[in-house]
């Protein structure tokens, strides 16, 4: 599974309503190049290496897909659009925003149009204070120090204090109010990437099903009637022993669990995949393991075609999967529904995402998120 990258990001304002600048400039951070999961104080400096007004600065983190590249495309983007014009051969000059890429996950780039870590970090004051408060594990590759260590060191004593605080644009999102939240899908429809995209950004502990590591998974495609029972009693016992412990463990540096599956997936893919009489025997098992598991508190399914699902499941190329029907996805999708609809208990939100794709387009992924807030708003 692909990890975002967590990069870290410095923004100034010392022209106009420098609050409002900033204020802006992080929406349009976070609605235009990746998501804002970590912003500082405000502090308030004095102009560093010309005359001028005082600055506000704040550091945030960012977590995206994208490429350092890509990123720094983006914030020059967006200083653009709030009236920033860059002249390389002016020097130092009073802006209405400034943002500069201080660092990207641990990597050292040095180009001709970006140097990360920021050459210049350990001298400004104005970027090691903001950082400090991102609480990040974070060394410095080349200085080899944390973020308290450079400040302790840095031979800028200029003043720089905090002046007002600002919100989060994730703080309006409550996910934190539950305790188990469950991603569900059919097969190809992103849920894992999606539950370890929110984990990673609410920081939640995320339990992601073990698929991978079943050894009747690929002879179940190559035989279905051989080899169906042994692998749904496999998933069932794999789901149930990793639901238990993980569900029961409550990780005190963490805000809540996420998981790509809700147990009842295992008999809504025995329904479809085991004979009439084995299919007895299952949901007879299932049913005493069910009562004892712990129910989700938001259960999000996400909808897709079954010809979307099939694009996915080429894209991600797993060599046991490429022989999927779409009448085998399409079973699978009114199975979920079924259930769906004879849960009236369950707290339940379907998301249809056939036409988005949240890991390329920051949009869908805001999308997502903000069904997601309205369903806890309707509440």
């Amino acid at each position: 599974m692909k990890s975002q990258h967590q990069v870290v990001l410095s923004i100034g304002s010392n022209y106009g309503n420098r609050f409002e600048n900033i204020e802006s400039c992080l929406q349009l951070i976070h609605h235009q190049v990746a998501t804002v999961v970590k912003v500082s104080k405000v502090y308030e400096s004095p102009s560093w290496g010309f005359e001028s007004d005082p600055f506000y600065n704040i550091a945030v983190v960012v977590h995206t897909y994208d490429s350092a590249d890509i990123i720094l495309n983006k914030v020059l983007a967006i200083e653009t659009q709030m009236g920033r014009v860059r002249n390389e051969n002016s020097g130092y000059q009073s802006r209405s925003i400034d943002i500069d890429i201080i660092a990207f996950d641990n990597e050292i780039i040095n180009t001709a149009q970006l140097k990360v870590p920021h050459p210049l970090m350990q001298e400004r004051i104005f970027v090691l204070k903001p950082m400090l408060d991102l609480n990040l594990e974070w060394i410095h590759p080349i200085l080899n120090q944390t973020v308290a260590e450079l400040l302790f060191a840095t031979d800028d004593k200029s003043d720089c204090i905090a002046v007002k605080s600002i919100a989060s644009p994730l703080q309006n999102i409550a996910l934190e109010h539950f305790n188990y939240v469950a991603f569900e899908g059919n097969i190809g429809a992103g849920k894992t990437t999606l539950a370890t995209k929110i984990a990673e950004d609410f920081n939640a502990k995320s339990v992601l099903e073990r698929f991978a590591d079943n050894p009747f998974l690929p002879k179940f495609y190559k035989d279905q009637n051989r080899y169906a029972f042994p692998l749904e009693m496999s998933f069932l016992a794999d789901r149930y022993k990793q639901l238990s412990d993980d569900l029961s463990q409550f990780d005190l540096f963490k805000d809540f669990v996420v998981a790509d599956y809700h147990i009842f997936k295992s008999l809504i893919f025995a329904k479809i995949t085991l004979a009439e009489d084995e299919y007895r025997l299952y949901s007879n098992l299932f049913h005493i393991i069910y009562k004892e598991m712990p129910k989700p508190d938001l259960y999000v399914y996400l909808y897709q075609n079954s010809e979307r699902l099939l694009q996915n499941i080429k894209k991600r190329g797993r060599s046991y999967e490429q022989e999927i029907e779409a009448d085998y996805l399409d079973k699978i999708n009114t199975g979920y529904l079924d259930y769906i609809k004879s849960q009236p208990d369950l707290n339940i939100l379907i998301i249809d995402v056939s036409d988005r794709d949240f890991v390329k387009n920051h949009e869908d992924y805001l999308f997502i998120l903000s069904e997601i807030q309205n369903k806890i708003e309707s509440k």
